[in-house]
């Protein structure tokens, strides 16, 4: 990847709509030349998809909460499997230090909070322990991966 290319990913994490006119625009290149490297991208594995952010509130998942999890070893890989099935898990982390994971999850509210623990992730043989943080407020939330060589280019 070159710097053109770094900086294409870097803009298609901010507005993965921008047109291939726009980001031609952006990088100094012409339109096709832009849409190529677009393609290149895609074809390489490197943009893997496109999507939408939502209002986790509009759409009725406004409570944010992390869940460290201890695992036994023996059920590990099912109990990973399950949870990732779930809708409601949006990371699950297989972490160092006094814990087996790290899952981030998005409810309406504390009582399906409650439910979940309860009836999805307790009943799992592999849980040991858990220890649910309920978010109050993310300051930052981001799915935009930094990319190397983009801040040092801008001076930052």
């Amino acid at each position: 990847m070159d710097r053109i290319d770094r900086k294409i990913c870097s803009l298609l994490q901010v507005n993965g709509r921008a047109s291939s006119a726009e980001l031609a625009e952006e990088v100094g290149l012409s339109v096709s030349s832009a849409n190529e490297r677009v393609r290149r991208l895609v074809a390489q594995g490197i943009v893997t998809g496109w999507q939408a952010r939502l209002d986790p509130e509009a759409v009725g998942a406004a409570l944010c909460a992390l869940v460290l999890i201890d695992m036994e070893y023996s059920g590990e890989a099912e109990a990973c499997a399950a949870l990732i099935a779930r809708p409601e898990v949006m990371e699950l982390h297989h972490v160092s230090g006094p814990h087996s994971y790290l899952m981030k999850i998005r409810v309406k509210d504390s009582r399906n909070l409650q439910a979940f623990l309860q009836e999805v992730l307790k009943p799992l043989p592999a849980i040991r322990r858990t220890e649910t943080l309920v978010s109050l407020e993310a300051l930052k939330e981001s799915g935009a991966i930094p990319i190397d060589g983009l801040d040092r280019e801008a001076g930052g």
